[in-house]
């Protein structure tokens, strides 16, 4: 089991910039990586993933042209970076790792989940 560090959480005007990272204990390269988030009371919604061993990544359209996922390998981190924020943005982000090498928006496709990290989008 991998153990997953959220960071990079804060308060940030609408149209602005945040910068969200994901530190992980060990890295298994044939498995994907992802982002989710969840507001209060509604449901766990997918951000983004990417691959330990490969360039492709996925978002949802929600988030697409303004969600960059990117990894460092070396660092056995996931980053996200999110510009042009809106208050629907609003949410704690969760960084997870899947069961295998899939892109998959459903949630019980991951495994391994970190504790998350607030984001909140002023007007």
């Amino acid at each position: 089991q991998v153990q997953l560090v959220e960071s990079g959480g804060g308060l940030v005007q609408s149209g602005g910039s945040l910068r969200l990272s994901c530190a992980a204990s060990r890295r298994t390269n044939t498995h994907a990586m992802g982002w989710f988030r969840q507001a209060p009371g509604k449901e766990r919604e997918f951000v983004a993933s990417i691959m330990w061993n490969g360039d492709s990544t996925y978002s949802a359209d929600s988030v697409n042209g303004r969600f960059t996922i990117s990894r460092d390998n070396a660092k056995n981190t996931v980053t996200l970076q999110m510009n042009s924020l809106k208050p629907e943005d609003t949410a704690v982000y969760y960084c997870a790792q899947a069961r295998g090498p899939v892109y998959s928006t459903y949630q019980y496709d991951y495994n391994d989940w970190g504790q998350g990290t607030q984001v909140t989008v002023s007007s």
